[in-house]
């Protein structure tokens, strides 16, 4: 995992972005292999967590991040979480903790699957996706904090 990250960062450096300089063939196909390899690991249901599993336990321990926009979190959000935009997730990681569970959420899970993905090609493989989101919380989480 730690290879990968490494290979992702570098990738940012030389090329991704274009901040350097154009990437090259070896950056790219190092690239390449750490994303391949961390997908033959990975799997069906890892980096997710469903609502009806988000017991009492999960909420005195998780971390819970709404990466919707500003505005959706502030019309309703699930109680304790904190606001960190999908796109921002990665710039941001330092604000996640390396350990114990940190569950990303959106309204249906499709923009914060993007921010998980994200954050555990990062090396953050504590980090899990709310399946179906804030709607699918709203209609069968197993616990709702008051």
């Amino acid at each position: 995992m730690r290879r990968f990250a490494s290979a992702l960062s570098l990738s940012a450096l030389i090329g991704v972005t274009g901040l350097l300089a154009p990437a090259t063939a070896a950056s790219e196909e190092a690239l390449l292999e750490a994303i391949t390899g961390y997908m033959d690991f990975a799997t069906y249901d890892s980096g997710i967590i469903m609502p009806d599993q988000m017991d009492r336990l999960v909420f005195d321990s998780a971390m819970i991040v709404d990466t919707r926009d500003a505005a959706q979190f502030a019309e309703g959000h699930i109680p304790g979480a904190v606001n960190i935009e999908w796109r921002a997730v990665p710039g941001r990681l330092d604000e996640l903790p390396a350990s114990g569970m940190v569950i990303l959420y959106c309204n249906t899970g499709t923009l914060s699957a993007q921010a998980a993905f994200a954050a555990r090609l990062l090396g953050r493989e504590n980090v899990l996706m709310l399946q179906t989101g804030y709607e699918g919380w709203q209609t069968t989480a197993a616990y709702r904090p008051e």
